[in-house]
């Protein structure tokens, strides 16, 4: 007698007998762990489902932060099985071969307070006729937030200053603000403008991209999981995929330095 079969049996005796479950266990010589077994491969299909839809969504995030979008979910998942699935379903991201080059590292020290230290930088991209436009991210290094990501043909020092006022009349204006040697940035409108607005400008060392992480990272990750998946037609499509990513990255993305918290729920909780 197979188990479902032997189930339905002690099912049967309990119903119309009127025994316990133990009685009728013992009269048919079946365990009882078998007879309270439930399978769990209806819940493994419905779980491998969800993984799968939720690493084509995101297909640039490992199985860490996809383990943070179920458990939000309400799934009582473990890690260790959240993995397990994650290579049974051949979900891993592939990694990008980079040129290896030989870099001396120094820590840079994370600021105490949001809103003491911004950092921002450009990054360059190309739509599919090939014309290349340029998109300026600013961050706050403490909360990791992506503040702005304006993206355009021609970003000159005049839009790069009424981006920051923008930014500012929402939370103030920052102590510091890091950044490269590129010449929207040394120009003398944004040098007036910082000593007028009492923001001091950091400028890193040459060719030493290290010495401003917080938005090198940020760039990396927007190259990675928004660029590199979107071939753009024109300005208007860039700035709304690239809005939304930004709006994503803040709201929805776990970040491990952050307690698996996301930028903007970081944010609140420093604030409170």
């Amino acid at each position: 007698m197979t188990v479902a079969a032997r189930r339905a049996v002690v099912t049967e005796i309990m119903t119309h007998v009127g025994e316990s479950e133990r009685w009728a266990c013992r009269l048919l010589r079946a365990p009882r762990s078998s007879q309270r077994y439930r399978s769990r491969r209806a819940v493994d299909v419905a779980l491998r489902g969800r993984l799968h839809e939720l690493a084509e969504e995101r297909p640039r995030w490992g199985y860490r932060r996809l383990h943070v979008l179920l458990r939000r979910e309400g799934i009582l998942i473990n890690l260790k099985r959240t993995y397990r699935l994650y290579r049974e379903e051949r979900l891993m991201v592939r990694k990008r071969k980079r040129k290896r080059v030989v870099v001396v590292r120094r820590p840079m020290e994370a600021p105490k307070r949001i809103n003491e230290r911004w950092s921002m930088d450009f990054m360059s991209d190309s739509f599919v006729n090939g014309r290349r436009y340029r998109i300026l991210n600013v961050v706050d290094d403490r909360s990791h937030e992506g503040l702005a990501s304006e993206a355009d043909t021609s970003l000159p020092a005049v839009r790069v200053i009424q981006i920051l006022e923008e930014i500012g009349i929402e939370r103030g204006l920052p102590e510091h603000i890091v950044l490269d040697n590129g010449p929207e940035f040394r120009s003398q409108a944004l040098d007036e403008w910082a000593y007028r607005r009492g923001v001091q400008l950091d400028f890193i060392e040459p060719g030493k991209p290290v010495q401003n992480a917080f938005v090198e990272s940020f760039n990396g990750k927007m190259r990675d999981e928004c660029l590199n998946q979107h071939w753009l037609e024109d300005v208007a499509e860039a700035r709304s995929v690239i809005e939304a990513y930004r709006e994503d990255y803040n709201e929805v993305r776990p970040h491990s330095s952050l307690g698996q918290r996301t930028p903007s729920e970081f944010a609140r909780t420093a604030a409170g």
